[in-house]
């Protein structure tokens, strides 16, 4: 199992819907969000850096998901951090922002930027597909493997009852 792939199916999803994402903000840090989106789009990792910074200092859910994901987390970056990315994605996760979902999974089968651990990955995706994340089924598929029967279920009872952080 790979961290990459895990990263390349959500950015592939992450990236059909960026202009959906910017097109729905209505909060001033949309200005923000958008010069970030644009500058990633331009490929100025550096510049979108910069503009992500300041609102994920902020805990904004998805300036930490786009730090996370696409400047820390993406391979081709020049700027490229896993230990950076992962608790970005996490805290994001932790807070209820279901696109950081599965590169936390893969953030966590891969022990890159956090412990290796097939068993959080598998509770992450479990947690993901609660909240109808797109292709986390096949994904808990995936993970499955690397688990012995009760470790899964005892996953799956931790992914149903995981109550989001408000703070």
């Amino acid at each position: 199992m790979q961290f990459v792939p895990f990263m390349r199916a959500s950015m592939s999803a992450g990236a059909a819907v960026l202009a959906l994402i910017v097109a729905l903000f209505a909060q001033p840090a949309a200005a923000g969000m958008e010069d970030a989106v644009k500058a990633l789009q331009s490929g100025d990792v550096v510049a979108a850096e910069k503009e992500l910074q300041a609102l994920a200092k902020e805990r904004d859910p998805r300036a930490q998901f786009f730090l996370g994901l696409y400047i820390y987390g993406n391979p081709d970056s020049k700027l490229f951090d896993l230990a950076k990315a992962a608790p970005l994605l996490q805290d994001a996760a932790e807070r209820g922002y279901t696109p950081a979902m599965i590169p936390l999974a893969g953030a966590y089968a891969e022990g890159k930027g956090v412990p290796k651990s097939f068993y959080e990955s598998y509770k992450w995706v479990a947690i993901a597909e609660h909240w109808n994340v797109p292709n986390a089924g096949p994904l808990l598929e995936t993970v499955a493997k690397e688990l012995k029967p009760e470790e899964i279920e005892k996953a799956k009872k931790e992914a149903a009852a995981y109550t989001f952080k408000t703070k």
